[in-house]
């Protein structure tokens, strides 16, 4: 196993991928300020729907995020330049992780998944060419890294597409309704709109993604369909990108091909005048024992977490317990309707709750949806009415309608919320089961 991780190779892939990977998360930065994402999501709001545990983390004050954002792509900025580079990776990873556990109105796997991009980019010999950070100082200059710094990248992605595969693999997605009902929203698209709205092609779309997911990792290691699985990338990924707008993902996927290809074709193409390095030489470093055990932890959580929806009672699709952190994405359409009931438990007086005093519109929707939501909006109802004085009990009768079908009760509106303890990873016996008549 030494043998195979800690041999070096030529680095041109991974100094190649810093570049572009700081320039993306630059213009991700960047681009949440001038897009307006960062005012209607976390500055709009009179408080975010931060992940559970995590109550003290909330959105900076006045235009605290503007500035947030603007460190964060400051810092983008730096990795892609090679300056101050570990300083640099780590506070990007700090930062885009607090901005994405603080909230969960824009939920979304890629966000989740640059988090873990970042962490591992933060042990990455990546500045040792091509960087500012080389030329003040020649001494760590390197023109080969150890294997390990390439396939830690390929298993990772493997890991991500393939758990998007299998999750694709149910009846509603087989039979193409999530994809008619996503094409359906983008039926105002100009000269194109029309198309999407094909049934031939919403199978194309169904089965093509699931042998893409399913595939390409191993399509792209195999020399001979690697040419033919590039190709496809390209097509994939322009396709999600212009349909779904998500963000510097397909870019950033398509990048991480510059760790498939053998190092003299990346450095040919790439940084032709860099001396390359073809010694092949095995240097195990003192520290490698532990190293590999924290590298197997690591992995063994990554194949773990998108597992763990299978312990809990009743399905993901409807209780959404085990849904984040598990590449489950695109996968259902799903809206509720939700009614808030405040009973102070003293008079007995109601109150029923318009969300709009609360929550943005977006926040409404999840908070007439999402279980782990809905029990948050009820705490800080209780919070709230605390604040006056007042101790209430507060109930939610909530139907929820998944992928097309009729509304059905999601809630039990007899349970008070606000009493009820929250279980990571457990059933929440409020959440009634999926198949009640």
């Amino acid at each position: 196993m030494n043998k195979f991780l800690f041999k070096h190779i030529d680095n041109t892939s991974l100094v190649v991928f810093r570049v572009i990977f700081g320039l993306l998360c630059f213009l991700e930065s960047v681009g949440a300020i001038f897009t307006g994402w960062v005012k209607r999501t976390l500055m709009a709001p009179q408080a975010t729907f931060n992940f559970i545990g995590l109550d003290w983390l909330q959105p900076l004050p006045g235009y605290g995020m503007y500035v947030y954002y603007l460190v964060m792509g400051g810092l983008a900025l730096l990795v892609m330049l090679g300056y101050k580079y570990r300083f640099a990776i780590i506070g990007f990873t700090v930062l885009w992780s607090g901005t994405y556990f603080m909230q969960k109105a824009s939920y979304n796997n890629h966000y989740y998944l640059l988090i873990l991009l970042s962490a591992i980019m933060a042990i990455q010999p990546a500045n040792t060419y091509l960087s500012l950070d080389a030329k003040k100082n020649p001494s760590i200059k390197k023109t080969a890294m150890p294997q390990w710094c390439k396939w830690i990248f390929i298993l990772q992605m493997f890991i991500v597409y393939t758990y998007a595969s299998i999750a694709k693999i149910y009846p509603d997605w087989l039979d193409t309704t999530v994809i008619g009902l996503l094409m359906e929203g983008k039926k105002h698209y100009f000269v194109v709109g029309e198309w999407l709205q094909s049934k031939p092609l919403h199978y194309i779309l169904a089965y093509g993604g699931i042998l893409f997911d399913g595939l390409i990792i191993p399509l792209l290691l195999f020399k001979p369909t690697r040419k033919i699985a590039f190709i496809l990338s390209i097509f994939f990924h322009l396709f999600n990108s212009f349909i779904f707008q998500v963000g510097i993902f397909p870019y950033l996927s398509l990048a991480f091909i510059l760790f498939f290809y053998e190092p003299k074709i990346i450095h040919k193409l790439f940084l032709k005048s860099k001396p390359y390095y073809n010694l092949d030489e095995v240097k195990v470093p003192s520290y490698s024992k532990p190293f590999l055990v924290i590298l197997t932890c690591y992995f063994l959580v990554q194949i773990a977490l998108p597992l763990r929806h299978h312990f809990i009672k009743d399905n993901v699709l409807w209780t959404e317990e085990g849904h984040r952190l598990s590449w489950r994405m695109m996968l259902r359409s799903k809206y509720g309707i939700a009614k808030y009931k405040v009973v102070n438990k003293k008079t007995q007086q109601v109150t029923r709750v318009k969300l709009s005093n609360y929550l943005t519109a977006k926040q409404s929707r999840l908070a007439s949806s999402k279980p782990d939501v809905i029990w948050q909006f009820a705490q800080r109802l209780k919070k709230e009415y605390s604040k006056k004085g007042q101790d209430v009990a507060v109930f939610v009768d909530c139907k929820v309608q998944v992928n097309g079908r009729d509304y059905k009760q999601l809630t039990n509106p007899k349970v008070d919320l606000a009493e009820v303890k929250w279980q990571t990873f457990k059933h929440a016996n409020w959440i009634l089961p999926s198949k009640q008549d």
